[in-house]
């Protein structure tokens, strides 16, 4: 079984670097072409897509898997829509490749710059969510790259009908049909042999729980873009406005629970927690969100449960919030600083100088004054879509879109130039 799997993980890989070389160098009207034909055919096939779905979500019921696991696995028409959407807007993103920046003439006389390139052939593997398939096969085909990808056994039906409609659309416009290629076996020795196949694959890019990405991230011999949990804060500064804070600390943990920029930890300050958290608890309690707080907040929740130090630690992605009351910017940007992810903070206030101060000491791919976490997003960023969020530093950062799926080579124009 594990040959078979071998030789046919060795087929994906050639044709996926065959495909790359087709289009590192396909036009961008092509590329525009084919977004927009897959567009058009996931909304044309919505009923399809969503009785795929069906299979994936009554299986994922006898599975057990929880509330959250399913609401991201549900393709609703809803979802299905904005996935086309997200289409579009990639296609009318500028096209990336083959732009050229920082040309200069050395004093040899020639001229030196970079041209940006696509990466070649990016691996993602993921869980759950369908929309992803899209999404990346979107930003991957749009930045001249070709993909693997392999989804989670929970949403196979649902991944090989987005996959079909993808595969139709770039057939539609030229484009090579392994472009995109859908691991279709379950089997998890195909994961085991894609995260090894460097000759074949240049990047991979894995979206999903903890557990999967510690385990890509150490047995991957290809370089990883990744981001391990998603511990976003919110500080409210004794110099905030009330209802905006209010509202973000409101939106940041409720707006969706079982995703990477929903706020784990909300940091108060002293002098306004005494009047703020009050209200806010009876929110919280309103949504059924539970609350863990440091013993300075259980003397002003006497209900809310005390917070341990794996608290302040933990990803929950569900309805449970910890609370820490803090005595002002300093000791917030200290707890964070200790134990963020570096993935999304935000803080709230009024005062600009302790905005410019949280926007440069706190050291995360995203950092926001007087937003919710949950703008830490591709889409609500302007690129179209995303392939996950990196808190590594090199290559790419934040949301990756476009230009993260891109790296820049040195160009050299001369004219019979010769070294002295």
């Amino acid at each position: 079984m594990l040959n078979d799997i071998q030789t046919y993980m060795l087929t994906v890989g050639e044709q996926a670097r065959e495909a790359a070389r087709s289009m590192s160098r396909a036009e961008t009207a092509a590329k525009n072409g084919a977004l927009l034909a897959i567009a058009d055919a996931l909304e044309s096939n919505a009923q399809v897509l969503m009785a795929e779905n069906h299979k994936d979500l009554e299986a994922g019921r006898q599975r057990g898997l929880d509330g959250a696991m399913l609401d991201r696995l549900d393709l609703t028409e809803k979802r299905i829509a904005a996935m086309a959407q997200g289409l579009r807007e990639v296609a009318a993103l500028s096209d990336p490749v083959g732009e050229i920046t920082g040309l200069t003439y050395r004093p040899s006389g020639i001229q030196v710059g970079r041209m940006r390139v696509p990466l070649g052939v990016i691996g993602i593997i993921y869980e759950s969510r369908p929309n992803v398939t899209a999404d990346a096969a979107a930003l991957c085909l749009k930045s001249g790259n070709a993909c693997i990808l392999r989804g989670g056994s929970e949403a196979i039906h649902s991944n090989k009908a987005i996959a079909d409609c993808i595969r139709d659309g770039l057939e539609q416009a030229g484009l090579p049909r392994d472009a995109v290629q859908l691991i279709e076996t379950t089997d998890r020795a195909a994961v085991g042999e894609l995260i090894r196949m460097e000759r074949y694959v240049d990047v991979i890019v894995p979206r999903g729980g903890k557990s999967l990405i510690e385990r890509i991230t150490k047995e991957s011999r290809i370089p990883v873009i990744k981001h391990l949990d998603g511990i976003c804060h919110v500080y409210i500064d004794d110099r905030c406005d009330f209802e905006k804070a209010t509202k973000i600390a409101m939106n940041a943990k409720t707006q969706r629970y079982g995703v990477c920029n929903a706020m784990e930890t909300l940091l108060i300050a002293d002098r306004i927690a005494p009047v703020l958290l009050p209200e806010l608890a009876r929110l919280y309690r309103e949504k059924g969100v539970e609350l863990r707080g440091c013993p300075r907040t259980l003397q002003i929740l006497p209900d809310c449960i005390p917070a341990t130090e794996e608290d302040w630690d933990t990803e929950y992605l569900a309805p449970i919030l910890s609370i820490r009351v803090v005595e002002g910017l300093d000791e917030a940007l200290d707890h964070i600083n200790r134990h963020s992810s570096q993935h999304t903070e935000a803080i709230v206030t009024e005062d600009y100088t302790r905005a410019r101060r949280f926007l440069r000491e706190v050291d995360s791919s995203s950092v926001m004054v007087n937003a919710s976490t949950r703008f830490a997003d591709g889409y609500e960023y302007g690129l179209g879509a995303e392939i996950g969020i990196s808190t590594d530093k090199l290559h790419a950062r934040g949301p990756v879109g476009l230009e993260g799926l891109t790296t820049q080579k040195f160009i050299v124009l001369g004219d019979g130039h010769i070294r002295t």
